[in-house]
């Protein structure tokens, strides 16, 4: 069977540095930090009181975009914008099959249903709440809004989802089994999930500070990214904004919730990647990075084995975690970066313990061709993407 090369030919991506790409393409280069003060939601009880939340215009970009979507979710409101944007760069895309990565769905509207049950709601709202709540229908409602009618395959894998739902679009287009596919990650700030890290003492007090020596734990985040991708064999030249060279899967089944720490798991999805794409190394490496001890510790670990003078940076120090859009997201960023030309940042770095060439604090000119993205979740789900600069 002949392999096809898939490519981005349309990229919407929204994030706390900005509700479209271009935005976000911006601010991630001036380095501008997107954490602030949660205003979702009380956050008294907790250690952490900061997340990375989208930008305060979020809302009404939203109402003027979709009038009749006050209801949604949050969740359904990202996907939305982001296959909006993606969508308008190739008019008449049909794609024959949308593939989502998520790890909470319409969590805001689950957390407002259960509280509900105590405060004794109607069923027609039990009902409106509850069907938000499936991880389905925020991207249903999307596309229903959009036009856009095609099977959906739900992908949750804690953290390293949206980057498994773009390496299964791109694997369906590189196989010949679709010619036109959108792949969406997308996950919502509730406070649910927060409670949940914060339990965990996951969650830091302080400035998220990836791979350095003082690191003391993650700041949560929320946005979306949607590609559509196509076989580049069946679009006009100059029409790709970058291919997917090639992806790598691992699973390190080492704990719930702690990575395994000889990073044993993401340096064997970052050699199967290199080894699918046929590449010995990349120009450019965004980390999972999440600011935690053991996390970053063991990534960087599996970086000096695989690809140890590459330039390295955590974009989660400006963004906060995004959970199972974090990979699409970031994903999103490394194409952002080609096209712009430059490093993004990883802010908040005093002191690297990393042994890696950090790109600290303020962004680089340069020339990128290949870049490399990592995802890692909960129960040692690893995951690595290439992704390579198109004219």
């Amino acid at each position: 069977m002949m392999r096809r090369t898939p490519v981005v030919t349309g990229l919407g991506c929204l994030s706390p540095l900005g509700c479209d790409a271009p935005a976000t393409a911006a601010a991630l280069r001036d380095g501008r930090d997107g954490i602030s003060e949660v205003r979702l939601f009380s956050v008294e009880a907790f250690q952490s009181r900061t997340a990375g939340q989208m930008p305060a215009e979020f809302e009404s970009v939203f109402a003027e975009a979709c009038p009749s979507g006050g209801a949604w979710p949050r969740a359904a409101k990202l996907v939305f914008l982001s296959m909006r944007e993606a969508l308008a760069a190739r008019p008449g895309f049909v794609p024959e099959v949308v593939v989502a990565g998520t790890t909470s769905g319409g969590m805001d509207f689950g957390q407002s249903f259960f509280r509900g049950l105590d405060g004794g709601m109607n069923a027609r709202i039990a009902r409106r709440w509850v069907r938000g709540y499936v991880a389905q229908q925020p991207v249903l409602d999307a596309m229903g809004a959009l036009g856009v009618d095609a099977p959906v395959r739900i992908v949750s894998n804690a953290c390293a989802s949206g980057t498994n739902a773009l390496c299964l679009a791109a694997g369906l287009i590189r196989s010949g089994q679709a010619q036109r596919a959108i792949a969406v990650g997308f996950d919502a700030m509730a406070e649910l999930m927060f409670a949940g890290f914060d339990c965990l003492r996951a969650s830091t007090a302080e400035k998220c500070r990836p791979f350095d020596a003082g690191r003391s734990g993650l700041v949560l985040g929320e946005g979306a990214a949607c590609f559509l991708l196509e076989a580049e064999e069946d679009v006009p030249a100059g029409t790709s904004l970058a291919s997917v060279a090639g992806w790598g899967l691992a699973n390190d089944n080492h704990h719930l919730t702690q990575p395994e720490p000889s990073g044993a798991g993401p340096r064997l999805s970052m050699q199967r990647a290199l080894a699918d794409a046929g590449w010995t190394t990349v120009d450019y490496i965004n980390a999972h990075g999440t600011g935690t001890t053991f996390n970053d510790a063991s990534e960087a670990a599996a970086i000096r084995a695989v690809c140890p003078a590459v330039p390295v940076s955590s974009t989660k120090a400006m963004t906060g975690h995004a959970l199972g859009a974090a990979g699409a997201i970031e994903a999103a960023f490394c194409i952002l970066a080609m096209r712009e030309g430059f490093l993004p940042p990883n802010l908040n770095l005093r002191e690297s313990d990393s042994g890696l060439d950090i790109v600290a604090n303020a962004s680089r000119p340069a020339r990128l061709h290949r870049t490399l993205s990592n995802s890692f979740g909960f129960g040692g789900s690893n995951a690595t993407i290439l992704l390579e600069a198109r004219p």
